[in-house]
């Protein structure tokens, strides 16, 4: 293996990406119940009743744990607390991990697409 003098190293430097990019976003499956909130069915009009109700967040921790700490009332969003089922990392461990700005650009942008394909979606701000 060549070292090029001067060059960083490649085990710093990844530790270091790794403290850059562990912010997550996530995508909570929620009960059909949450259609019986105002806010959640006035904000959904178009919404297709075929597909999932979720809820889209972003995080410093491992998503299982967010979703932990919301169920356990903990910095919790109402909407996952009552009716959070499990998380769909089919619709987000792709994106993961990233820097605190892309995640939080990633939350909205995720929310809004799911959206536009008919899902109800809570959070996402």
């Amino acid at each position: 293996m060549r070292c090029l003098v001067g060059a960083p190293d490649p085990l710093i430097l990844s530790s270091s990406m790794a403290e850059r990019f562990h912010h997550h976003v996530y995508v909570v499956l929620l009960d059909n119940g949450v259609l019986r909130e105002r806010k959640v069915a006035a904000a959904n009009a178009k919404r297709d009743p075929k597909k999932a109700c979720v809820y889209v967040g972003m995080t410093g921790i491992p998503p299982i744990e967010r979703f932990q700490n919301h169920k356990d009332g903990y910095k919790a969003s109402h909407y996952v607390q009552k009716y959070g089922v499990r998380l769909l990392p089919e619709l987000y461990e792709y994106l993961n991990p990233m820097p605190y700005e892309a995640a939080c650009q990633m939350e909205k942008d995720l929310a809004e697409d799911l959206r536009e394909q008919g899902y109800t979606v809570c959070g996402g701000t």
